[in-house]
């Protein structure tokens, strides 16, 4: 009978543990959903501002402060995104996440270079593919979303 109750009693501390387990991961889950919410906000907004502020960075040396200034910002908010760890369930799209990023990021090096230069043309942003990388980001996050449940 010993034997039994130990059996049971062991049975039972695995499905504690292993409950206990996966509410951790559960909550791994939501918390890097909401990280992921939280920075393709930053995302969206800044491809909504980016056609007008660089158009009129062009010929506008606020303008060129002001898109000096979201660039680096939006470069600081990738590198601290990619540096983020995924829970495992969601660790390939967060590596496709960050491929993504290096390829918004090489566009906003370019664009940076092409303010300093004082070569930055309307057709820039169109070129640089900066705008079709930001829809990559914005796939790739509805597919996290979905871990979250919403």
């Amino acid at each position: 009978m010993k034997k039994m109750e130990r059996l049971l009693l062991t049975g039972c501390m695995a499905l504690i543990l292993t409950g206990c387990s996966l509410l951790e991961d559960t909550n791994d889950v939501l918390t890097y959903v909401n990280q992921s919410t939280q920075y393709v906000s930053k995302v969206s907004s800044f491809a909504q501002d980016l056609p007008s502020l660089s158009g009129n960075a062009i010929t506008d040396r606020q303008a060129q402060r002001q898109l000096k200034e979201e660039l680096q910002t939006m470069e600081e908010d990738i590198l601290s995104f990619n540096e983020q760890k995924a829970p495992k369930i969601v660790s390939d799209l967060h590596d496709q996440m960050i491929t993504q990023n290096e390829k918004l990021r090489e566009g906003i090096n370019g664009m940076q270079a092409q303010l300093i230069d004082g070569r930055l043309t309307p057709q820039f942003l169109h070129d640089s593919g900066m705008m079709r990388t930001i829809e990559q980001i914005t796939g790739i996050y509805n597919q996290i979303q979905q871990f979250g449940g919403e």
